[in-house]
């Protein structure tokens, strides 16, 4: 069976299912509590596996694939970016990693949603904690990567020569 673009998007939502389901078992099970960062990943991936879900079941057009993979690749290059920011975070010297902040729940409760989310984007010393590694990467590291990999697995399901 040739690999076509409806199973490279059906491919890329159940590898963001997979990936969203390990974490919530590193959180629930192995009691990694995730800063401000994690839950925003975590959310590009939800968004990019719902958008690949959805381009899977509809198995889109020409125009519908470019449609589905920018926006795929669009939320991977989000996670991306927050992932790339918390490993940023993670390389810093230990006295030039910035303060740790409140809780998410604290800032969405008490603070406009501006500030609040400009605060979670922006990570703090909770965000730049390794406690987790796997071939000597932390999670953000692997993380990006799967980003990375997801978003060049949508632009090949756009590509005009991968049939629907």
């Amino acid at each position: 069976m040739p690999l076509t673009a409806r199973w490279i998007y059906a491919l890329v939502a159940a590898a963001c299912a997979a990936l969203l389901s390990y974490a919530l078992y590193t959180e629930y099970f192995d009691g990694l509590n995730p800063c401000p960062l994690c839950m925003t990943q975590r959310g590009f991936y939800v968004l990019a596996g719902l958008t690949g879900l959805a381009a899977a079941l509809i198995n889109p057009g020409r125009k519908g694939r470019y449609l589905a993979s920018g926006l795929v690749a669009l939320f991977c290059a989000g996670g991306a970016a927050v992932a790339g920011r918390q490993v940023w975070l993670q390389s810093l010297p230990a006295d030039q990693v910035p303060a740790c902040g409140p809780s998410l729940e604290y800032m969405f409760a008490n603070l406009p949603f501006g500030e609040a989310f400009r605060t979670l984007m922006m990570g703090d010393g909770n965000c730049a904690e390794v406690v987790w590694t796997l071939f000597g990467l932390s999670m953000p590291n692997w993380s990006l990567i799967c980003f990375v990999v997801l978003a060049g697995a949508a632009i090949i399901a756009a590509l005009p020569w991968v049939k629907r």
